[in-house]
């Protein structure tokens, strides 16, 4: 029988803090992603957004989907910002100019802002206890800027920097796990997401602000443009994602690993990626090689969470 660990949010509200207006692509799988969290973060909160997809199609002067407080930083320094905005909230209140109740501090950003560009400052953000959620929006791929390959690009997949050819298929590195090097940190607390499932990902929102200390939220957002698939499979790739192993749900609590969705057999490997045309070039031996490298993982993942 499946096995599935279901949380619930405290309230689901019909009002929106990403509001409707945007430029986001058709089936854009970040912007529904962005709408829940936000939808779970509720008004008293101040967010660091990172240059990137949401950003751009978000905030064209004079107008902006945000209706909470809101910060364009550079790709490489939201966490940073997150950062001196905490400091700053502490600072005020111990003179007596501010009164925090309780504000939320969140840093959002893509997968290049995240696992390339900004992992530094992610770092030392976590490494010096922030009390922060920072969020990434992993579409796999720089988008914005036209669909090239980041450290969180599966391998095989096509992208406009590392093309499908006779020699080279695709993408030659694995996926950098950025959910394992925030847990690595040793933060209170650290999840994997995914819009598909969206009760899961806004009571990990929810769990995650309310945790003391820094925390951090992996989520997977399809992107019909660059995954060269049509928007409205967008939620179907998204479940498949996890079916197949290929991006498992999970919680990591002071370290301790549970799974929030373990089914009882994974789904093929090859259900999920041929749906998407970046992954059409593929023969079956690598595709077979993924299917073993996936296993592993997911065997790997199961483990910790059994310790």
């Amino acid at each position: 029988m499946e096995t599935q660990t279901v949380y619930v949010p405290r309230l689901v509200t019909k009002r929106e803090r990403f509001l409707p207006g945007h430029r986001a692509c058709i089936g854009c799988g970040e912007a529904l992603a962005v709408r829940l969290v936000c939808k779970a973060l509720g008004d008293n909160v101040i967010i660091a957004n990172a240059t990137g997809c949401m950003e751009i199609v978000s905030s064209q002067l004079p107008w902006t989907s945000w209706s909470v407080p809101w910060i364009h930083t550079l790709f490489e320094n939201t966490a940073a910002v997150a950062s001196g905005i905490e400091s700053g909230i502490k600072a005020m209140a111990r003179k007596g100019r501010y009164s925090p109740s309780d504000v939320k501090v969140v840093a959002m950003a893509g997968d290049g802002g995240t696992s390339d560009i900004g992992l530094q400052a992610l770092s030392g953000a976590l490494e010096r206890g922030h009390n922060f959620l920072y969020v990434c929006f992993d579409n796999e791929a720089y988008m914005n800027t036209g669909i090239q390959r980041s450290s969180a690009t599966p391998y095989g997949a096509a992208t406009t920097t590392s093309p499908a050819g006779k020699v080279k298929p695709g993408q030659l590195t694995w996926k950098k796990n950025m959910a394992a090097i925030a847990a690595a940190h040793n933060i209170p607390y650290v999840a994997t997401a995914c819009p598909s499932y969206p009760i899961d990902l806004m009571a990990k929102v929810e769990k995650a602000v309310a945790t003391k200390g820094p925390s951090y939220l992996h989520v997977l957002s399809v992107c019909p443009t660059g995954w060269r698939c049509p928007g409205e499979l967008t939620i179907k790739i998204g479940r498949l994602a996890v079916e197949t192993g290929m991006f498992p749900l999970y919680e990591v609590e002071n370290g301790q690993y549970q799974l929030s969705y373990d089914p009882p057999d994974l789904r093929p490997v090859a259900d999920y990626m041929k749906l998407q045309g970046r992954f059409r070039h593929l023969s079956e031996d690598t595709v077979s090689e993924i299917q073993k490298r996936v296993k592993a993982e997911y065997d790997r993942l199961k483990g910790k969470a059994a310790s």
